[in-house]
């Protein structure tokens, strides 16, 4: 049964990955992406597909959300800016965007009756307790203006479904990485930073000692959690779940893993850590197993090795 998806951030890296994926299971796929951090190279592969239509709009705006939602089944809201060290800079951008962006999306498909709200939220909502793993019950203590904003719109997610009945679910990802991740910005993730060093022969930079620890997830098991979170019972609604690999890895070890990859030697270069960074992330996805049928994809290496390859190919 082929079903209409929008998909904010359509432009982005993950948002083009769910794009991809909705087109070619047949569903029909409208997407929406201001381009201020997504570009149009994301969509290449889809673009011109009949059963998929871009909109350059912006989701503070009400209604070019609202046309967007207009006869929707499903929303997968992946628009948002990210980096931390980013927001610790420019708050109230972040709080515009990512927090007003989303109550405005809520809005558009609550009076929209879409079936299912499906949006993105953070591991850095957790802040940095030094319990592992993380668990959905634990308290929430975010420590950037980023990670702030994706608490908000988890409260605004159960206040939806609590008090307006729209069916929404959080996704808490951990540490997204996978082909067509930009590398270029100065706030880019670590993955796409360490690959494209390597390859262009330069040492990568490691904020702090290396010892960090990351639940890196591959872009898959993100795809597998949003078309897995439109079809769970409702008794799922009205909450946030985490997303990840389930493995500890640290920057050291990511790099190590890399070099052996590509058949590097290069010394790392060390600079100070950043302000609102978090010490150490692992997720427990046994909520998410039990509530949205939940799996990881690919593991570590398996996805580190189709990540590097897209690299070699495009850079």
């Amino acid at each position: 049964l082929f079903m209409k998806y929008v998909v904010t951030g359509c432009a982005g890296f993950i948002g083009s990955h769910l794009s991809a994926r909705l087109i070619e299971l047949g569903h029909s796929v409208i997407g929406m992406d201001s381009l201020c951090a997504g570009s149009m190279d994301n969509m290449a592969p889809f673009l011109e597909m009949p059963n998929f239509e871009f909109v350059n709009g912006d989701i503070r705006d009400l209604e070019a959300c609202r046309r967007l939602c207009d006869g929707a089944d499903y929303v997968l809201h992946q628009a948002a800016l990210g980096s931390v060290p980013r927001s610790v800079s420019e708050p109230l951008l972040y709080h515009d965007v990512n927090s007003t962006g989303t109550l405005t999306m809520m809005v558009a498909a609550r009076d929209a009756g879409v079936k299912r709200f499906v949006y993105a939220s953070s591991s850095s909502v957790y802040g940095d307790t030094p319990t592992l793993p993380k668990i959905e019950t634990m308290p929430p203590t975010p420590q950037s203006p980023y990670a702030l904003t994706k608490l908000t719109a988890e409260y605004y997610g159960r206040l939806f479904f609590q008090t307006y009945g729209l069916a929404t679910v959080g996704l808490r990802y951990f540490n997204v990485f996978g082909p067509r991740q930009n590398p270029y910005s100065q706030y880019a993730a670590v993955i796409p930073k360490f690959v494209t060093a390597l390859l262009g022969g330069d040492s990568p930079v490691v904020y702090g000692d290396g010892g960090q620890t990351r639940d890196f997830t591959y872009i898959e098991s993100v795809i597998f959690a949003n078309l897995s979170a439109c079809t769970a019972p409702e008794s799922a609604c009205g909450l946030a779940y985490n997303i990840g690999g389930g493995e500890r890895i640290s920057l050291l070890d990511l790099a190590a893993c890399l070099q052996d990859i590509l058949g590097t030697d290069l010394s790392l270069v060390f600079e100070p850590e950043r302000a609102g960074d978090v010490r150490d992330s692992l997720a427990s996805i046994a909520l998410a197993q039990a509530n949205l049928g939940y799996a990881s994809q690919m593991g570590f290496r398996d996805g580190l090795l189709q990540t590097v390859n897209w690299y070699k190919e495009a850079c």
